[in-house]
Order: structure tokens, then C-alpha cells, then sequence
């Protein structure tokens, strides 16, 4: 079954893609959890995509999470008993945030992020910043002065990334305080983001997702 579902692809950009099991939607994989049957009988999310057994794919939003769970599509789906544990939302929640957060540490460590509102405010002026990195905690007026000296420069390519703690990013990134931080270019830099709009897309719910229905085929 992993290998029949790896085949799935767009047929116009080859890019992998799956359907909802809850809306029946096709939708880029990377837009949706895969959810495996455990050994007790319990429904498992599998964000790395590496745990052996048919998958369910489901919009990565949590409302389309709980949706599931409520109309028993894992159980429809895969034509079994499945028991979705208490709190499945949250720990989802959880696992995108630790995903997020690693991501961070690593861009960190491969040079791609800079901190400090000196340090950041120079990168900006030498034109290497692709994205802002405020925590949830840091004030209106820090973020918008930032914000502003980025986009007078016309060159903001990606959204802020807010969602994430300042206890957080300070122990992802082993310094103190961290209230913002700039991601400069890298590739590093490039997967993190990809992890904090995922875990932002899932957040806020289906609606952070446009409706794409493409063919019934599978």
C-alpha cells in the first residue's frame, strides 16, 4: 500500500499529490497528514511518512483533523476498528510545532539565521533577509518597525513566522530571549519556513487552504 500510494502525482506538474479522506479533495501531499492503524488499535499521525501500513490522508487543518475523527473516517476509510485517541488535535499540533522548531535549530546552526535588531536591521540593508521570525510574545511596534524596513526595501518574499514562543526559539537556537530573527538565504533557511506555514496553515483551520478538487481518479 506505500508503494501504490507514492505513485499518486499530479499529472501536469508530476508533483506528488493524495486525497482527503474527509473531503475527498486531491490536494499536494504536503497539504495533508498521513495517518496510520498502531498496534493497539489506535489511530497514529505519521508526519515523516515512514510508518509501515495503509495510510489516511487528511488535510493538515485541525478542524479537518477533528472532523475525521468525528464522522469515523479512519475507521470507513480503513475498513477496521481505529480508535483516535484523546487530544489527537493537540498532539499533532505539538509534533508540527517540534518539527518547525527543529527546522530552526538547524537553519541556525548552517548560518541562515541572524539575530539581534542591530544585526538584523543591517541584513535587511545589504538585501539578505527572505523572512522575519517574531515571537508570539514580542510587541506590535517591534514587529512593525521590522516589518516596515523590509517591505520599503520590496523585498519581502514570505510572510512573518509568528507562531512560535520565545522560550521556544531560544532553545531551539541555544541563545536567550529570542524575540526576532531574520533567515537569510539558504536552504536551511528554505525548510524552515516550508515546517512554520504548515504549522500555521494547520492552526488556522481549513479555510488556510484553498479548495482545489482535482480528478476522481486515483
Amino acid at each position: 500500500m506505500r508503494q501504490a500510494e507514492a505513485e499518486q502525482s499530479d499529472a501536469q506538474t508530476g508533483e506528488p499529490v493524495r486525497r482527503c479522506a474527509l473531503t475527498r479533495d486531491r490536494r499536494p501531499k504536503d497539504d495533508l497528514i498521513r495517518f496510520v492503524l498502531g498496534p493497539q488499535g489506535e489511530i497514529v499521525p505519521d508526519l515523516k511518512e515512514r510508518l509501515p501500513g495503509r495510510g489516511v490522508w487528511v488535510t493538515a487543518a485541525h478542524d479537518a483533523v477533528t472532523d475525521a475523527a468525528k464522522r469515523n473516517v479512519f475507521a470507513k476509510t480503513l475498513k477496521a476498528q481505529a480508535k483516535v485517541p484523546a487530544g489527537l488535535t493537540e498532539r499533532i499540533d505539538r509534533l508540527l510545532a517540534e518539527a518547525a522548531l527543529g527546522a530552526f535549530a538547524l537553519a541556525n546552526k548552517a548560518g541562515c539565521v541572524v539575530f539581534g535588531n542591530a544585526k538584523i536591521e543591517e541584513a535587511i540593508a545589504k538585501g539578505r533577509v527572505i523572512a522575519l521570525v517574531h515571537a508570539s510574545e514580542a510587541a506590535p511596534d517591534g514587529c512593525r518597525k521590522l516589518d516596515d524596513k523590509l517591505q520599503t526595501r520590496g523585498e519581502i518574499r514570505h510572510p512573518a513566522v509568528r507562531g512560535l514562543g520565545a522560550d521556544e526559539l531560544s532553545l531551539a537556537s541555544g541563545r536567550s530571549n529570542v524575540i526576532h530573527a531574520a533567515l537569510i538565504h539558504g536552504g536551511a533557511a528554505g525548510q524552515f519556513l516550508a515546517a512554520a506555514s504548515r504549522l500555521e496553515r494547520y492552526r488556522k483551520g481549513s479555510a488556510a487552504f484553498a479548495s482545489q478538487n482535482g480528478s476522481d481518479t486515483d
